[in-house]
């Protein structure tokens, strides 16, 4: 029987019990033990166990002992557990485990005890994470490509908070650089378009869209003519300003339309125009460390670099720091490099508290993440860590051909076009469906079919057909509460011993596996981990259905059979739980029923 009181969940208890073998062995041979090096793990091949461990090949150096010798010596004490059935060493010292079947029904009772804190965890220790996503330029309306990236930060934020880490929302708002004033420009030439002027076709290097009309009819408005008789430098600063709010209303309604709310919007103006220039007072603190010089730089052997000057300049040491070539500060007008603003943005992270800092960037950024990390680790000494998260390209597609773009938006699809079409859960589920480092096909016609193809559909219809199991089960336990909390406590005593069908077995094996998957995910900021999960759970779940229906022994509910009724209602009340709290994490809808 499992000691519910040593952990929360069944693989956090297997590893304490493999924990506390390896420290008896230690204490008696006189050596010590490094505990988190030890793993327990889902073997790959069942037939191999339920479990694995790496204790003895990892420990095997401190016990100056072979690692298949020292294998043995813990496979004989895990034995003498009544958790397991068998315990075997296997290849140079690994070790399997077989878990008695009692186990899985223990598993099974954890998830209806915990409901929906089922899978929560404490690894994250409270501690505070800065999550910056989205932070598109505020020089048009949100694309589809905008929408993975927003998707990925927003899961992975519910994903952390879920996994006990204090987690902040950052958006930041590049307000300071060329494109907002080119920006404004284009804003100008609606401005003058609702006064009544002809101004034909957008000149190349402006925004084309229709989107920037209300902003030039909001100025028109506002002002009347009088920005007509302004030179350039008195009417930009006012039209820059107006354009950026508006576009940064229009992106949090885009944001809105998938529930995704920041809890701070940090504006790149505002680190030079605040009273304190905090680019300047950044630069002159890598200064003083010696990490910023004036030189030149050589040319470049490979492929052209960006910001290479043949010329004198304010130069950060970024080879001191892992990258491949120190990097520019100061353009030749002398204004700021963009890398030069978000050093002291990541700085201020840093000032504020945060020591886990994680950036969710679009793929045109991927050559940029060693720069930033080399300036984290000179602004921070190297307290803080950074992890750049690169979201790939989405492929919009309806029936397999490139969807068109957009009239709105002058050159692509916004992402109000997509989840407008298809809903938001759609858009959520699908954009997690692939690792955020791939490229991603998005078809408009597939997200939407009721199939197994589709995973959004087949894991949401795996909710609702839970609750359609409960709804027929009242003819024979007409008693079963319809709240979920409630429910789960009258079947929290049902005989689970019961499930003793293979596929029932594997069925309670993916529930007890929820809560490691939720902690590995954390870890590792891969929120598509719960996508694949969520869709493993529901096939199996699909699968077992469909097996009642040419086997009535394996039915979910039985008629003459009140007692194993309530198991397979226990059991199916712990794939909803965990199916509605994955779902929760995506951001997903989980709904009862569906039509």
């Amino acid at each position: 029987m499992v000691d519910k009181a040593s952990s929360q969940h069944l693989f956090a208890n297997v590893l304490a019990r493999v924990h506390a073998v390896c420290g008896a062995l230690a204490a008696e041979g006189g050596w010590g033990i490094d505990p988190s090096r030890i793993v327990v793990e889902p073997t790959r091949d069942a037939a191999h166990g339920d479990m694995a461990t790496n204790a003895a090949m990892v420990l095997a150096k401190e016990a100056r002992s072979k690692p298949r010798d020292l294998a043995g010596q813990i496979a004989a004490r895990l034995r003498t557990d009544d958790l397991f059935a068998s315990v075997d060493v296997a290849g140079p010292g690994f070790i399997n485990l077989t878990l008695k079947a009692s186990a899985w029904s223990d598993a099974l009772r954890t998830v209806l005890r915990e409901g929906d804190s089922y899978g929560r965890s404490a690894v994250g220790a409270a501690e505070k994470v800065n999550v910056e996503y989205v932070s598109a330029n505020p020089t048009g309306p949100m694309h589809v490509g905008h929408c993975r990236g927003a998707v990925f930060g927003d899961a992975l934020v519910s994903l952390l908070a879920f996994a006990g880490y204090d987690v902040t929302r950052e958006y930041y708002i590049n307000d300071a650089g060329a494109q907002v004033d080119v920006l404004a420009r284009s804003a100008f030439l609606r401005y003058r378009e609702a006064l009544g002027e002809n101004i034909g076709e957008i000149p190349v290097g402006l925004y084309p869209g229709d989107y920037l009309k209300p902003v030039g009819q909001a100025l028109a408005a506002e002002y009347g003519d009088k920005l007509l008789t302004m030179a350039e430098g008195g009417w930009l600063p006012v039209v820059r300003g107006k354009a950026i709010a508006m576009m940064m209303d229009e992106i949090r309604g885009d944001l809105a339309a998938l529930n995704i709310k920041h809890d701070v919007f940090f504006s790149e103006r505002s680190l030079i125009e605040t009273g304190n220039n905090r680019v300047a007072e950044t630069i002159d603190y890598l200064r003083s460390k010696g990490d910023v010089y004036e030189g030149r730089l050589p040319p470049p052997k490979g492929g052209p670099i960006d910001d290479y000057e043949d010329r004198e300049q304010t130069l950060f040491r970024a080879t001191a720091f892992g990258d491949d070539v120190d990097r520019p500060l100061l353009k030749s007008d002398g204004s700021y490099t963009y890398f030069a603003s978000d050093i002291a943005y990541h700085k201020s992270k840093f000032d504020r508290g945060f020591r886990n800092l994680v950036d969710v960037w679009g793929a045109d950024h991927g050559g940029y993440v060693k720069r930033m990390e080399a300036a984290l680790k000179a602004v921070t000494a190297g307290k803080a860590a950074l992890d750049v998260k690169i979201v790939q390209l989405v492929r919009l597609l309806r029936n397999g051909e490139p969807v068109k773009m957009s009239k709105r938006s002058g050159d692509f699809v916004t992402l109000r076009e997509v989840v407008d079409e298809v809903g938001k859960d759609a858009v959520r589920f699908m954009m997690l469906n692939r690792k955020n480092d791939a490229v991603l096909d998005f078809d408009l016609a597939k997200v939407i079919e009721q199939s197994r193809e589709n995973p959004v559909f087949y894991v949401q219809y795996g909710h609702a057909r839970g609750h359609s199991v409960f709804r027929n089960a009242r003819e024979v336990i007409p008693d079963l509460p319809e709240e979920a909390g409630a429910r789960a406590a009258f079947l929290e005593g049902a005989a689970v011993g019961r499930l003793t069908d293979p596929a029932e077995l594997d069925l309670l094996r993916r529930l007890a596996l929820y809560p490691r998957m939720i902690e590995a995910a954390a870890v590792a900021h891969e929120p598509h981990r719960i996508a694949f999960y969520l869709y493993d759970l529901a096939s199996e779940f699909h699968a077992l259905w469909t097996r009642g229906r040419d086997l009535p022994y394996l039915r979910f509910i039985i008629n003459n059979d009140a007692e194993i009724t309530m198991a397979r209602l226990a059991m199916v009340q712990g794939v909803v739980s965990v199916l509605a709290s994955g779902l929760a994490i995506l951001g997903v809808h989980a709904p009862d029923e569906m039509r």
